[in-house]
């Protein structure tokens, strides 16, 4: 256990880095799924017949193991955050649209009779009757959906999109067992500490359940904006690096303390780093000389005249 103390002492600042990115992916996806999934579970409630085909195709984007959905976006979107915020928001779908539809759904018809025979349009009973009604149950999916999106967000630091995923598979591959727990338990504290909190808010009742739903959406852009914060301290070159190259003291340690260099390095599959620096992500990576990519995408090899 010292040894893991020890990793996280060193790597503070990069491990409040992978939190808030990691944040910033889970909460991000999630605005986009509730844009999206609120209307459309609302208008399969109104159109019956579309009921099961959205719910069913939604269902079914769901069962995709995440990392062949990546391995799907990827030619589509290439690297980077937008593949692994589409993926997340695809997973949070489901439990939205289900559970909103739901919702309504369970509302009692003669509540809603009693609204329209008091004069209210359709758009006022739904306001006033049937989401009030049903915000337990969507609260419910929206905790689903935000549980999920933080366990399957570990998978984005495969496209290069950063989060808590960087230290996992970095571990994994340096065989280092401090670095994986770095990324897994703050993870796991993550996925159970929203949960608990959106559980709180899912037990109360009346109008606090929605003044709290209410609330927490408010909260949704700012949360999302904490993707961004790290990037503030960027470098304007952009190094891409595998894992491997990355931890090892002949690699970048050594061409930092060789050269002084000041780069940001993002830490990016060996599989995808030639797309990545083609695509123009990044400005320079960690190849292979003898790598056929490097013709194939009109590549340089640069040279290393200090032997780091």
């Amino acid at each position: 256990m010292s040894e893991f103390f020890d990793f996280l002492r060193q790597q503070s600042g990069k491990l409040t880095e992978q939190i808030l990115t990691h944040v910033g992916l889970t909460f991000l996806s999630l605005l986009g799924a509730l844009l999206i999934g609120l209307p459309l579970g609302v208008g399969i409630t109104r159109y019956k017949k579309l009921a099961a085909p959205v719910l069913g195709i939604a269902g079914v984007l769901q069962t995709i193991p995440s990392i062949a959905l990546l391995g799907f976006l990827i030619p589509l979107l290439g690297i980077g955050v937008v593949p692994a915020i589409f993926a997340l928001f695809l997973y949070a779908l489901l439990p939205i649209v289900r559970n909103t539809y739901v919702g309504i759904e369970g509302v009692s018809p003669s509540l809603t009779e009693a609204a329209r025979g008091m004069g209210l349009t359709d758009f006022q009973v739904l306001r006033q009757v049937e989401l009030p009604l049903a915000m337990p149950v969507i609260f419910a999916g929206i905790r689903t959906a935000t549980v999920i999106n933080v366990g399957v967000a570990t998978l984005a630091a495969y496209v290069a999109a950063g989060g808590l995923g960087e230290f996992i598979f970095g571990g994994i591959a340096l065989n280092n067992t401090p670095m994986i727990l770095a990324g897994a338990i703050p993870a796991a504290g993550l996925a159970v500490l929203f949960d608990v909190l959106l559980a709180r808010v899912q037990k109360l009742k009346g109008k606090r359940v929605v003044q709290a739903a209410g609330f927490f959406l408010l909260l949704l852009p700012p949360l999302s904006a904490f993707y961004w914060l790290p990037k503030a301290n960027q470098t304007k070159l952009l190094a891409g690096f595998a894992h491997e190259f990355i931890g090892r003291a002949d690699g970048y340690p050594g061409l930092v303390k060789k050269y002084g260099l000041r780069i940001t390095p993002l830490l990016i599959d060996q599989n995808l780093m030639y797309e990545a620096v083609y695509r123009g992500k990044v400005d320079v990576i960690s190849g292979y000389s003898t790598d056929g990519r490097i013709k194939a995408f009109g590549l340089r090899v640069l040279k290393d005249d200090k032997v780091a």
